[in-house]
C-alpha cells in the first residue's frame, strides 16, 4: 500500500479530466435545447419522431448528470479526509442549501429570462444540493462504508417505489414524486405562477453517496494498481449487468424495451432507459463505462486531457456561465432572424426569447456547441487559476 506525490497528483487530475469531459458533453444537450429546431417542441428519445443521430445526441448526454453526482461524492470524500465528521457534515449541508438557492434565483432566470419568475425551476442544482444535504447528514453519523451501503441501497431499491400507488395529488403522493419517483412534478402557486420539480432527490443522493464510498479507493496510501483493477472490475460488472438485466426486461426500469420496425430502432429502444428519475438500468448503463474511464485516465496526460481538466476544475462556474451565454446568444440570434419582441416573449414560452419554431438542423447545432465550449475555455482557465491562488473560504462553495 503506497502512493507518491506524482501519483496523487495524477489521480486527482484524472477525476477532473473525466469531469471536464462530461461537462463538455453536457453543454451539447443544453445547446440542443435552445438552438435545435425541435429543441422546444420535440422529444429526442421518442422513437416515433426522432432520428438515430438526434437520439444518440441526447443519449450520450445521459452520462453527464449521474457521473457528476458520483464524482461530487468522490470529491467530497477526498476534500473531507482531514476534517472531522462534524466539519464534513456542516460544509456539505451548507453547500447543499447554497446550491438550492442558486437554483431558485440564478438558474431559474438563466432558463427563463423572466424577471417575474412566473415559473420556478428545481433542476440539477436542486438535485445536487439536496443530495449534498442527505450526504452531509449521513457522514455526520456514519462511516464511509456505511454511507456506501446506504447509497447502494437507494440505487438498487428505489425503483420498488414505482409500484407504490397513492391517492393522486395527495400530500403523500406529491412528496413521493418530488423526492423519489417524479418524472416532472408541476405545482401551481397561489400567485398564478408554477413550480416545476424536474429532478428528484433521493435516487440522485444514492449515486452521490456511492461515489463518496468509492472515495475509499483513493485514500492516501491506496495502491494505484489495485485501485485501477477494482475500477475496471466494478465498471465492467455494471456494464454487463446493464446488458443482461435490460435484455431480461424485468425490475430496474419502468419502461421496458421492445422490438421495433427496424433494427436501429430496436437498439435505440434497448438504450432508452429512464433518467427522470434515474432508474437502476440508467445508473448501470452510465456509471459502468465512467468507472472504466476513470481507471484508464489515471495516468493520462496529453493535450486533450489537459483541456478537459481546465473545465473539470470549475464545474460550478462553467455550468452557471454557459447557460447564460447560451440564452444570450439565443436572444441575439432570434432578433437577428427577424422575430418580434412579442413573438420572443410570448406568455406561453417557458424559455423567453426562444420561440417554439426557432432553431437550426442538428449539424449547425453541433457547430454552435463547439463555439460555446471553445469560448468558455479561457474564462474557465482564468477562474481555475484564480481559485488555485486564492484559498478563501467562500470560493469552496463555488
Amino acid at each position: 500500500m503506497y502512493t507518491t506525490t506524482s501519483s496523487l497528483t495524477s489521480r486527482i487530475r484524472s477525476i477532473d479530466t473525466v469531469r471536464g469531459l462530461i461537462i463538455i458533453i453536457m453543454a451539447l444537450d443544453h445547446v440542443r435545447d435552445f438552438f435545435h429546431i425541435a429543441g422546444a417542441t420535440g422529444d429526442p428519445t421518442d422513437l416515433a419522431t426522432t432520428t438515430p443521430a438526434l437520439f444518440l445526441t441526447r443519449w450520450i448526454t445521459h452520462y453527464c448528470a449521474p457521473s457528476f453526482m458520483m464524482l461530487s461524492g468522490l470529491s467530497a470524500y477526498l476534500s473531507g479526509i482531514n476534517k472531522t465528521p462534524a466539519e464534513r457534515s456542516s460544509f456539505l449541508i451548507k453547500r447543499g442549501f447554497w446550491l438550492i438557492l442558486v437554483e431558485m434565483v440564478f438558474m431559474t432566470f438563466a432558463f427563463t429570462f423572466d424577471i417575474y419568475y412566473k415559473t420556478l425551476f428545481f433542476a440539477v442544482f436542486w438535485a445536487l444540493g439536496g443530495a449534498m444535504i442527505v450526504l452531509g447528514i449521513a457522514v455526520r453519523f456514519a462511516s464511509p462504508k456505511t454511507v456506501l451501503i446506504l447509497g447502494l441501497a437507494l440505487v438498487l431499491g428505489h425503483n420498488l417505489l414505482d409500484y407504490v400507488q397513492l391517492q393522486e395529488n395527495s400530500l403523500a403522493d406529491i412528496l413521493l414524486r418530488i423526492f423519489f419517483t417524479g418524472r416532472g412534478t408541476f405545482l401551481p402557486r397561489p400567485d398564478g405562477g408554477s413550480i416545476i420539480f424536474l429532478y428528484v432527490i433521493f435516487p440522485w443522493a444514492g449515486i452521490m453517496m456511492s461515489g463518496y464510498g468509492l472515495g475509499m479507493l483513493y485514500n492516501r496510501y491506496a495502491d494505484p494498481a489495485r485501485r485501477k483493477k477494482l475500477l475496471l472490475l466494478i465498471g465492467s460488472l455494471l456494464t454487463v449487468l446493464f446488458v443482461v438485466l435490460r435484455f431480461i426486461n424485468g425490475y430496474g426500469d419502468p419502461v421496458p424495451w421492445s422490438t421495433q420496425d427496424t433494427g436501429i430502432k430496436t437498439f435505440m429502444s434497448f438504450l432508452n432507459v429512464t433518467k427522470y428519475p434515474p432508474s437502476l438500468f440508467f445508473i448501470f448503463m452510465t456509471q459502468g463505462p465512467i468507472l472504466i474511464l476513470l481507471a484508464f485516465t489515471e495516468q493520462t496526460d496529453n493535450a486533450f486531457s489537459r483541456i478537459c481538466t481546465v473545465y473539470g476544475r470549475v464545474p460550478f462556474f462553467f455550468f452557471l456561465v454557459h447557460f447564460y451565454l447560451i440564452h444570450i446568444m439565443t436572444l441575439v440570434v432570434v432578433f437577428l432572424s427577424g422575430y418580434s419582441w412579442q413573438q420572443a416573449t410570448d406568455d406561453s414560452l417557458f424559455f423567453k426569447f426562444r420561440p417554439n419554431d426557432f432553431g437550426y438542423p442538428l449539424g449547425q447545432t453541433y457547430l454552435i456547441w463547439i463555439l460555446i465550449v471553445v469560448a468558455l475555455y479561457w474564462p474557465c482557465k482564468w477562474y481555475g487559476e484564480y481559485r488555485a491562488r486564492n484559498r478563501t473560504w467562500w470560493l469552496s462553495y463555488l
